[in-house]
């Protein structure tokens, strides 16, 4: 059986490749993608924790409810990386220097 520390490790790497990527990349797209291995990162995290809870799985149920969170903040941050798009013509955030319509 893989020990506790190996999934910590591991989310740890995920979770810092994550925000590396959240603060040097200036496409929006990557930052997305960025923010998203955080979640993954976090996920993971509450699946082992679960793994070794002998008592009941809430760890699972956690996860879950951030996975289906997490597919609904993606389909939110699509919608306005598009509209950014078709206003500004560029989907570099520091270009965009206006938050009204």
């Amino acid at each position: 059986m893989i020990p506790l520390q190996h999934f910590l490790f591991i989310s740890a790497i995920l979770f810092c490749l994550g925000l590396f990527a959240v603060i040097t990349r200036k496409n929006a797209i990557q930052i997305l993608m960025g923010i998203e291995l955080m979640i993954n990162a976090s996920i993971l995290n509450l699946v082992a924790f679960s793994r070794f809870d002998k008592v009941d799985n809430t760890g699972q149920m956690f996860a879950l409810f951030i996975i289906v969170l997490a597919a609904a903040a993606v389909a939110v941050a699509l919608v306005i990386i598009m509209n950014l798009y078709k206003r500004v013509k560029s989907i570099d955030p520091n270009q965009s220097d206006t938050l009204r319509g």
